[in-house]
């Protein structure tokens, strides 16, 4: 099956479990603030697929991360089913959910940051790339936090489903050392197989 075709079906995919997910989410509002990444990342990955389009890997890995956000969008992450199933196997204090969100939120945009310093030239030295796309993910991940926080100041109470911090006072540290995590495995476990495909569209 030709990447194209495997993209089409992603995009089929994710269309369908945005349109599921708005038919009637736990919270309106909460539900469009945690979906808003994929209504416009999406976009302009199909515009520019032309232009610039991306490692198989990234693309899959984006899919990934977007079925988790519109999952969380649709059920708010302190409700997602997947989370207490994994409170109850692992015995957790609380539904860990978000924990998953977080990780992909350092995973993936680590990728894409060491995807584009790589291809489009600015960075030669792939340890110096791989350095910068882990503070390129936790700045993502700070200023994540950051719009949490404003949130919780202009919402006030009607903000706990977004911010998902089931009365855990140490949530934002959480949040930003899964960022971290997954922006460390990224380059430890795939980055060898993102250059292999960088080096492919080179070839």
């Amino acid at each position: 099956m030709s990447r194209e075709r495997i993209l089409i079906i992603f995009l089929v995919i994710l269309s369908g479990l945005l349109v599921a997910s708005a038919v009637n989410p736990y919270d309106r509002a909460t539900w469009f603030m945690e979906v808003a990444p994929v209504l416009i990342v999406v976009p302009i990955l199909v515009l520019t697929y032309r232009r610039f389009s991306l490692t198989p890997l990234l693309y899959f890995l984006i899919f990934m991360h977007a079925i988790v956000l519109i999952t969380g969008g649709a059920y708010t992450y302190a409700h997602v089913p997947l989370g207490f199933w994994l409170q109850d196997l692992f015995q957790f204090s609380r539904n860990n959910y978000d924990r998953i969100g977080h990780f992909f939120q350092g995973l993936v945009p680590a990728l894409l940051a060491r995807e584009l310093l790589l291809r489009l030239g600015y960075v030669s030295n792939r340890r110096v790339a791989s350095f910068l796309a882990i503070c390129f993910a936790m700045a993502v991940s700070a200023w994540y936090e950051l719009i949490e926080w404003a949130a919780a100041v202009v919402l006030g109470q009607k903000a706990d489903d977004f911010l998902g911090n089931q009365g855990d006072p140490w949530d934002t540290q959480w949040d930003m050392f899964m960022c971290f995590i997954g922006a460390v495995v990224a380059m430890i476990g795939l980055s060898r197989e993102q250059d292999r495909q960088i080096n492919s569209f080179r070839a």
